[in-house]
């Protein structure tokens, strides 16, 4: 790289390493060596970086969302705040990383990740993401953690919500009302969150030999429809189940599509959210469901993410539970 560069190897150092000791460099001399390091495809080792040099205190945030979950409304918002409040409480700071929010599609780049080795380590959140950045930064020994289920990565630390229990949870609750049919809505996504929901849902049925069906949604607007909660009120379905999202298509097309059907919850069919209704959605009757502990979900990933910064392991339980919602708009299931 120096020759590369044209410098010493002591000025490539100086360069790399952020220049801590504040000697006078020309603006040329730093262009050329982090030109040559791009070209070259340096990537700074994050363990010979601790070593050198002592522990910052900063802990990053990195997020796979369209945009970066600053917003209230943003159903990601909570988890920030828990982030946030563990983290000071810690004497951390926080980092946040919002490349990939005005641009998700360089995500996957294969230097796309690497800028957070500016921080000690990083929280990651997002429905899908790069697994094989992912998989190669925590390879090369950065503390990372995933907010949200990641079995497909062996290697990196997690913390999630407990949504299969707890959409079996609603599903018992439900049958309790009378309910023998029911039809859980999804966006046609393959996220664990989604999988999992969908095996709570399934499995409870099995159990409590109930009839029921998933419907995977491209597009739920146009495909959950008054005529389709009329036909399936005809097979028998009399309770629906939406899965929340970032957007909660599912649930938005639900509550249209019983409106379109002339229909009112629960008086002629339950409804039921797998977690919590976003903002703007305030002004409807509470819905039936659970809530996600967000900001506990937050909290527990700084937990652990110290617990791998400062013991280089982290022994706890990922998975939170949820806590039923009983909400207003899931009843007895009608007589006919």
């Amino acid at each position: 790289m120096a020759r590369l560069a044209g410098v010493s190897q002591t000025t490539v150092s100086l360069v790399l390493s952020g220049n801590k000791q504040g000697i006078a460099l020309h603006p040329d001399t730093r262009a050329r060596v982090l030109q040559a390091a791009r070209q070259l495809g340096y990537a700074p080792d994050p363990a010979a970086q601790r070593l050198a040099a002592a522990r910052n205190d900063l802990l990053g945030v990195f997020s796979f969302t369209a945009t970066f979950p600053t917003d209230v409304a943003h159903s990601y918002y909570p988890i920030l705040v828990g982030v946030e409040q563990e983290a000071v409480a810690r004497g951390y700071d926080l980092v946040l990383f919002t490349g990939s929010s005005s641009a998700p599609a360089q995500a996957g780049r294969t230097d796309a990740l690497d800028r957070v080795r500016l921080a000690d380590g990083c929280l990651f959140l997002g429905r899908h993401v790069p697994a094989d950045e992912l998989r190669r930064l925590v390879e090369q020994g950065y503390p990372a953690v995933h907010i949200g289920r990641r079995d497909e990565l062996d290697t990196l630390a997690w913390v999630g919500a407990d949504y299969a229990e707890a959409t079996a949870e609603v599903v018992r609750r439900l049958a309790d009302l009378g309910h023998r049919g029911m039809a859980l809505v999804c966006e046609t996504d393959e996220a664990l969150a989604s999988t999992d929901r969908e095996r709570g849902f399934r499995g409870a049925l099995a159990g409590a030999g109930l009839s029921g069906g998933v419907v995977r949604a491209a597009d739920p607007a146009a495909e959950i429809t008054g005529a389709w909660v009329r036909a399936q009120l005809a097979a028998g379905v009399t309770a629906f189940v939406a899965e929340e999202t970032d957007t909660c298509a599912a649930w938005r097309a639900l509550l249209t599509a019983v409106e379109e059907a002339g229909l009112t919850a629960p008086a002629e069919v339950s409804l039921a959210l797998l977690g919590s209704p976003p903002a703007d959605l305030a002004h409807h009757p509470e819905p039936t469901g659970f809530d996600i502990p967000k900001a506990e979900l937050g909290a527990a990933a700084v937990r652990t993410l110290a617990a791998l910064l400062t013991a280089g392991e982290a022994d706890y339980s990922p998975l939170v539970p949820c806590a039923f919602r009983p909400g207003h708009t899931a009843g007895r299931a009608p007589a006919t």
